[in-house]
């Protein structure tokens, strides 16, 4: 699709995958491109699968973007998080490569995927906002909280704390740790067996379990966008 998001369709299986060359970071352009390659994959794969290129999968929003602040980061943030809502929420099966570090929109992004595989190794996963000086998004926020064990929920993104995959999987931020070598197998494997569900019940089960969520999520992006817009302006001023 571009030199950013990589599409490939195996088998009625939509590999989705990030890579940009650095850190995968998700600028607005990153964000339009993966929200195009759902839109394909919903209307010709069975499932989707969604990974980064070897040693990460995201590290995050384009920090130079948005330390510059202005109408471009306020899109970014914005298009970022609507992205991150629609992932939560699509109507088909899908799966998280977490190909290596996952940091902050990157981690955010995993939370929205319906399974998560990472691969161990020296990687950090998780949200540092609090770390380089950024109150935690709402939406950010109920993405967690889907996901993470209660008490992580109240202290990782608050400390802003790193975890690599091990760790990550025991609190909830991904749902197993393989060997870098065997990633591609399992997951492969998985997204098999997924695509052998009944779709259709497959898709109204995910609508009851995640709609609780979306609607906090819909209204944590209605909080995020007055209050990016709040900080940014107040970044100009």
């Amino acid at each position: 699709m571009s030199q950013r998001v990589h599409y490939e369709l195996r088998a009625g299986i939509a590999h989705v995958r990030l890579d940009d060359g650095k850190a995968n970071v998700i600028s607005l352009a990153m964000s339009q491109e993966l929200a195009a390659a759902f839109d394909r994959a919903e209307q010709e794969a069975d499932v989707l699968v969604l990974q980064g290129r070897p040693g990460i999968f995201s590290g995050g929003f384009d920090l130079s973007t948005l330390r510059a602040g202005g109408e471009n980061a306020l899109a970014m943030l914005n298009a970022g998080f609507a992205l991150s809502v629609r992932l939560a929420g699509l109507r088909m099966p899908v799966v998280a490569a977490c190909t290596g570090h996952a940091m902050a929109m990157g981690c955010f992004l995993l939370q929205a995927a319906d399974v998560r595989i990472a691969v161990d190794g020296a990687f950090k996963i998780g949200a540092n906002e609090v770390a380089i000086g950024l109150p935690v998004p709402y939406t950010a926020l109920e993405l967690l909280r889907m996901r993470l064990l209660p008490g992580v929920y109240q202290r990782a993104p608050l400390c802003a704390q790193l975890m690599p995959p091990p760790e990550a999987c025991l609190a909830g931020f991904i749902d197993s740790v393989v060997a870098v070598e065997d990633l591609d197998r399992h997951v492969e494997q998985l997204a098999q067996q997924l695509q052998a569900l009944h779709r259709p019940s497959y898709i109204e089960s995910k609508r009851r379990l995640r709609q609780p969520h979306l609607q906090a999520l819909e209204q944590a992006l209605q909080q995020d966008a007055q209050d990016f817009a709040h900080l940014l302006g107040k970044a100009q001023a």
